[in-house]
Order: structure tokens, then sequence, then C-alpha cells
């Protein structure tokens, strides 16, 4: 049943951001570690990190750097020769593994789309697809042996040769085969010293006129950009931006990201703020060029990151997927914008029947090692997620609900007690080793309350302030007509920690405690 309030949710993005200026942050969403680059139909692309979640390296397109949809993944499945990517019971997981700080291009001599990283365990992987919407495949390990591309940046230069700069501290070239599927060569190119700093990382790849430039940071805040002749150097560098001030209240100096040009010769700086409970941020400012063959960040009138820069000249505001709406599970398939937490058991879940089956995929007590949670991010400052749920099919022992999630979580759902009796809880406080350790704390129950005899579906909802200067607090609401709603215990503090480096998303779960066999129909999810 589509309750009233739903209809005033458009499928169409509100214009909030007119041809004169656009805000900063571009994307109130956690897309971290960015490297964007153009596509054949002249779409910009821009690839970000995921981590543990699967599918794994999220695709967002562009038409005007501004205002971003999402359409796909570049690799199907965490499929890295580790069982720790399916969380095995009792078996290693891989929290704050997977993909991070990698590099997607397109290479047009032979229509291929490539996408290279370093996974945590230490291994450089390519995966390749003849479009952007794929098919992705896994098409080689790169430097096999334990050689991490850290923090790379694919070039195809002019010459459509392939080169990957790489590294921490120490920054690396790699010239690689003309297949692009196995390294050639490789040399060590510049260092964190030569800048006196301690640490060097982020690094992005680029021929402008003829010139070889690496972009780069120092993680405590200072972006440099290096040139050369070259690919292989010498080096010269400048800083680009040391400590800016950010664009918004409570978060980091951007640095770290990717050189963007558009086609009638503006350059612009794709970056990211720190702004936990929500995440990393992408932001956007222009550049300029100089005399000296260096770029120049574009700052506001504080010195700092703006919160507003004028609209890109010559690139019409162009309406896009909407990043709210009603989710009904109608199709064939889950949409670009839900990610599994590790890989799915594909057996234990379906769609169709007007609705998403969830099966018991894991029999535990530990929401960190249930399967087949999935994850939705947030969107905006103040985020609403609400899931429709038919328990029909639940079994005793059973636990499902929607979570605030992250390394500290807290969330609101139905336990069934070893007779099959369901109760309504909020549970607070699950948390997990930040640094991808075990688990700390199973989490308590708060609140209770009863389920009304005969109800079978109810809805619940997670309202987030995920601001870093705001409340930063998840609330949780339940309702069994999905009009009348009640809140369930109190305000549950997030965590802004760095160190799980993703920030808070929805979470759809459901669990065994006693024995596989029970399911859930997730009818829809609504993000507003």
């Amino acid at each position: 049943m589509l309750k009233s309030w739903l209809l005033g949710l458009s499928l169409a993005v509100p214009m909030s951001r007119g041809q004169g200026a656009f805000k900063n942050p571009v994307l109130y969403e956690d897309y971290p570690d960015n490297d964007v680059s153009r596509g054949p139909d002249g779409a910009y692309y821009f690839s970000a990190s995921n981590f543990h979640y699967s599918p794994g390296a999220p695709i967002l397109r562009s038409y005007d750097l501004v205002n971003w949809e999402p359409v796909g993944h570049s690799i199907p499945r965490l499929d890295f020769n580790s069982d720790a990517y399916d969380l095995p019971p009792g078996g290693d997981r891989a929290y704050r593994g997977g993909t991070w700080a990698s590099t997607l291009r397109y290479r047009k001599s032979t229509s291929t789309w490539y996408w290279i990283g370093c996974t945590n365990f230490w291994n450089t992987w390519v995966f390749t697809a003849p479009s952007i919407n794929g098919p992705w495949a896994r098409a080689a390990q790169l430097a096999e042996g334990g050689t991490c591309y850290y923090d790379c940046g694919l070039l195809i230069d002019e010459n459509d040769d392939m080169y990957v700069v790489y590294g921490n501290t120490k920054v690396s070239v790699a010239k690689l085969a003309a297949d692009g599927l196995s390294q050639e060569s490789t040399q060590q190119v510049l260092t964190a010293a030569d800048v006196g700093v301690d640490a060097i990382e982020g690094n992005r790849f680029y021929q402008i006129n003829g010139t070889y430039y690496i972009l780069n940071d120092d993680p405590s805040g200072a972006t440099y950009i290096w040139k050369s002749a070259s690919p292989t150097g010498p080096f010269e560098s400048k800083l680009l931006n040391r400590n800016i001030g950010p664009p918004l209240p409570g978060g980091s100096s951007p640095c770290q990201g990717s050189l963007i040009e558009t086609d009638n010769g503006q350059w612009y700086f794709m970056s990211f703020t720190w702004a936990f409970p929500a995440g990393r941020l992408p932001v956007l400012a222009p550049i300029t060029w100089g005399s000296d063959g260096f770029p120049s960040l574009v700052t506001g009138s504080s010195g700092g990151w703006a919160s507003s820069y004028p609209w890109p000249a010559g690139l019409s505001a162009r309406v896009l997927t909407n990043w709210t709406g009603t989710d009904t599970f109608a199709g064939s398939s889950l949409g670009p914008q839900w990610e599994w937490n590790h890989n799915p058991d594909v057996k234990s879940f379906s769609l169709g029947s007007g609705g998403l089956t969830l099966r018991t995929a894991t029999v535990t007590d530990d929401i960190y090692d249930a399967r087949n949670t999935l994850t939705h991010r947030t969107h905006g400052e103040q985020p609403r997620g609400i899931v429709h749920i038919n328990f029909a099919g639940a079994a005793a022992g059973d636990r499902f609900g929607l979570a605030a999630f992250r390394d500290r979580s807290a969330y609101i759902g139905v336990h069934l007690s070893s007779s099959g009796t369901p109760q309504i809880v909020a549970a607070f406080n699950q948390t997990t080793d930040e640094y991808g350790g075990p688990t700390i704390d199973l989490g308590s129950i708060v609140a209770t309350a009863p389920v009304p005899n005969g109800v079978e579906d109810l809805w619940l909802r997670v309202d987030m302030d995920v601001r870093p200067d705001g409340a930063r607090t998840a609330i949780f609401f339940y309702s069994v007509d999905g009009d009348e709603w009640a809140q369930l215990g109190g305000a549950y503090e997030l965590y802004t920690s760095f160190a799980w480096f993703l920030g808070y998303r929805f979470a759809i779960f459901n669990f065994a405690t006693t024995a596989p066999g029970g399911s859930i129909k997730v009818l829809s999810f609504t993000s507003s």
C-alpha cells in the first residue's frame, strides 16, 4: 500500500543548484578517494572506494561535474582469492579491506575500460569491461608476489602507452605491457622527503600538453602537483594547497582527488572533505594554470575552499537519477545504489513476487558476522530511511531490522523468541574493532514494544543527523500501518572516528540465532 507521505517524493532531482553557482559538497554522500575521468560519450565518470562492501568500486556519472548518478560497479564481486570477503562462520573478515584509492580509465584504442587497484591482502588486480555498464570481469593480477600498487593512478598517454603511478612515501611509476594486463617495468620517481614531509599518497597521473603530471597528497592536509617531460621523471613539485579551510562547518581540509578538464578548457579539482559521521564527501573547486606550468586552486573570499563557486561555464545542469525516493525491488537485479556488507550468499536472497526476499544466511548473534546485510548510503545532512517488511516467513530465533551501520551501530528491528513470539526492539552499540579486528560488543536492547496480534507487516524508520557539526544522532521509529509512528528508545550517538574510513549507512539485515530457514520480504525502502 502506497502511503500518503510517499506521494510527495519526486522521482526527478530537484535542481536546488542553479546555473549561477553550485554548492559544496557537490554530493552529500560518502564517495571517497575519487578518480574522475572522461568516457567515450563525453560524460564524466567518478570511481570511488567502498572497501568491504560488495559489489566493489562504485561508479558515478555526470555531465556537469555537479549532479551525479550511480551507474554501476567495476567489481561485480570481491573476488580476490580470499574467503574473508564471504564472512565465513568463525573465519576472517574483510572489514576495511576490499577496494580503496583505485583508478579507472577508458582506452580508446581498444574500446576498453580498465579498473586497477590494490586490496588489503597486498595484491593488485585489473578488471576490464567493453562498456561502463559492463560486463566487468577480473582480467589479471599485476606484479604477482605481493606487490601493491598503493593509491594508484592510471595514465594512458598520447602514445597509447599505459603507466600506473603508485606508492606511499616512496612513489613509483610502472609501465604496463601493451595489453595493460602485466607489468613491463617499474621505477621509483619521487619520495615524501623531496617535499619535506613524512608521507605521500593518493596518486593520480596525467599528461597535459605533452607534460606529465602527478597529483598526490600529504595526508596531514596538503596536495602536491609534480611535473616532468618524461613519465619517469625527474619531477619538480609545487604545493597546490595546505590545510585550506573546509567548505562546510566541521569538515576537514580537502586534499587528494582528481584534476578534470572541461570541453571549453576550464579545469577543476575534485577532492573530498572528511565529515564524519556522514563520511568523506566530494567537493569541487576550479583551478587555473600559471606561466610556470603549475595549477593554482581558486579559493573563496575567506581564502579557504569556498562553499559555493560559479557554475562550470558551458556545462548545462542535467537532471539525473534521484538520490532519494522509494525502491520497491521490482526489477530482476538490485540498483547500483545498493551494496552488501561483504559478498552475499546468492542462494539466500531473491527478487520478484513483489519485493526482495532475504532468507537467513548466517546463524550468529553478531550483526558483523551476518551475511546478506544490504546497505544504502545516507544522502544529505539529515537523512531518513524507511523499510517496509513482511515477516510472515520469519522463524523462531530470527532477528531482522534496519540499522544505522558502521563500526559502532544501532538498530530497530524484531527479535523472535525461541517459541517464535516477535518483539520490536531498539538495540544500541554493536561494536567491532575500527581497525578491522574482532567484534568488541554485541550491543544491548534499550527498549522494546510488542507486535500486535495478527500483524505481519512493519515499517521501521531511522532518522539520522550526520552533519559533522550537528547532533550526530540516530533516532528509531516503528509503525504498523506506515502512517502513525512510535519512537523506540532514545537518540543513539553516532561515532565520528576516522579509522573505519567509511560513513554511516542504512542497513537491512536478517539473521538467525538458532537455525537457518526463516525469511523476510522487503517490500520497499524509502530514502529521504
